[in-house]
C-alpha cells in the first residue's frame, strides 16, 4: 500500500485551483459551502475565474499556483476546480521536494488523472473523486469524498453486469481516465500495474479509439498481470455513424482482457456521470465479483 498523506480534520486549510481548463468563479460557490460545512477553511486560487484560451491560465501560471500549494505545509488538500485539458503540459515541471516532507491530498478526476498518477509514482496515495465544479451534482459522491478524506474506509456495493467475470482479488487501487492512462505510458510518472486493481472510465470517445487505447495498455504490459479490473462510466461514447466499429464497450474491454483470469466488474459509478464515488488510489482494497452483486472494500 502506498503511503497515505495525513487525513483531514476540522479546521484544516485546503486550496481549490484550476490546473487545466477554465472555469467561472461562481461555478464553485456550492462546493465552498459544502467544504465549509465539513469544517474546512478554503482558499481559492487565482486560476479559478481566469482564462487563457481554453485554459484557466498559461501553463507557467497554472504550474506556479499548483507549486505554491504543494509547497505550503498549511494546505492539507489541493482540490481541482475542474478537469478538461492541460495538466500534462506542466506535470513534469513540478518540484515535489516539499511535498515529500509534508504530503497532502490531491483530488480530482478526468484530466487530473495525470497529477494523481504523478503522486502515486512518488509513493503516495491520491484521490479520484468529485471536483469543486461537480460537487453540485450528487450528495452520495460528496459524502464518499468526505469519508475518504477524513480517514474512513470504503465499502461500496453495486449491481452485476452480464459481462462481469466473477472472482475475488486484492491489490492497490490505481487508474482513472483511460485516455490519460494511455497518455501516461512511457512518461516520468509511469509505473507498473502488476498485481493492482485497475479502475477505468472515459468520456466522449469513439468506440474504435477506446479499442486503440485498450490495445495500447495491453501492448505496454499493463493488463496482463492485474489483480482485477473495474469499469466505470464511459459517458457519451459513440460509434462512427458512417462506418460503425460495431462492438459495444463491454465487448471491446473483454476482447483485451478475455485471455486473463482476474475478476472484471462493469458499472461502478466512477467517472463523468453525476454519481462519482471516491477511491483512494494506492490504497489496498478487496474486489468481490459474484453472481448477485459486486463489492469494493478497504482492507
Amino acid at each position: 500500500m502506498l503511503k497515505s498523506p495525513p487525513f483531514l480534520n476540522v479546521g484544516y486549510r485546503i486550496a481549490i485551483t484550476a490546473p487545466a481548463s477554465k472555469i467561472e468563479r461562481d461555478a464553485i460557490d456550492i462546493a465552498i459551502e459544502i467544504l465549509h460545512s465539513w469544517g474546512l477553511k478554503v482558499e481559492v486560487g487565482n486560476t479559478v475565474g481566469s482564462k487563457y484560451f481554453g485554459f484557466s491560465d498559461t501553463s507557467e501560471k497554472r504550474a506556479a499556483e499548483f507549486q505554491k500549494y504543494l509547497d505550503n505545509p498549511e494546505i492539507k488538500l489541493i482540490l481541482s476546480a475542474r478537469g478538461g485539458y492541460g495538466c500534462s503540459k506542466f506535470a513534469d515541471n513540478l518540484d515535489f521536494t516539499k511535498f515529500l516532507n509534508n504530503p497532502k491530498w490531491i483530488v480530482g478526476f478526468s484530466d487530473i488523472t495525470v497529477l494523481l498518477m504523478k503522486i502515486q509514482s512518488l509513493g503516495y496515495q491520491s484521490i479520484h473523486g468529485a471536483m469543486a465544479k461537480t460537487m453540485v451534482y450528487d450528495h452520495a459522491s460528496n459524502e464518499s469524498l468526505r469519508n475518504v478524506l477524513f480517514g474512513g474506509k470504503i465499502n461500496y456495493e453495486f449491481e452485476i453486469n452480464d459481462f462481469n467475470r466473477v472472482g475475488t482479488a486484492q491489490g492497490q487501487a490505481i487508474g482513472g481516465n483511460l485516455a490519460l492512462l494511455a497518455h501516461n505510458i512511457g512518461s516520468l510518472s509511469d509505473f507498473s500495474f502488476d498485481h493492482k486493481i485497475l479502475f477505468l472510465e472515459d468520456i466522449g470517445e469513439q468506440f474504435y479509439n477506446l479499442d486503440r487505447m485498450m490495445l495500447q495498455l495491453g501492448r505496454a504490459g499493463k493488463l496482463k498481470n492485474l489483480s482485477g479490473l473495474v469499469l466505470g462510466d464511459f459517458s457519451e461514447s459513440k460509434d462512427n455513424a458512417d462506418d460503425p466499429f460495431g462492438k459495444t464497450i463491454e465487448e471491446i474491454i473483454m476482447e483485451h482482457v478475455g485471455s486473463y483470469h482476474y475478476p472484471v466488474a462493469f458499472g461502478f459509478p466512477f467517472g463523468h456521470e453525476n454519481k462519482n464515488l471516491a477511491i483512494r488510489m494506492g490504497e489496498m482494497i478487496k474486489l468481490d465479483v459474484n453472481q448477485l452483486s459486486v463489492f469494493i472494500k478497504s482492507i
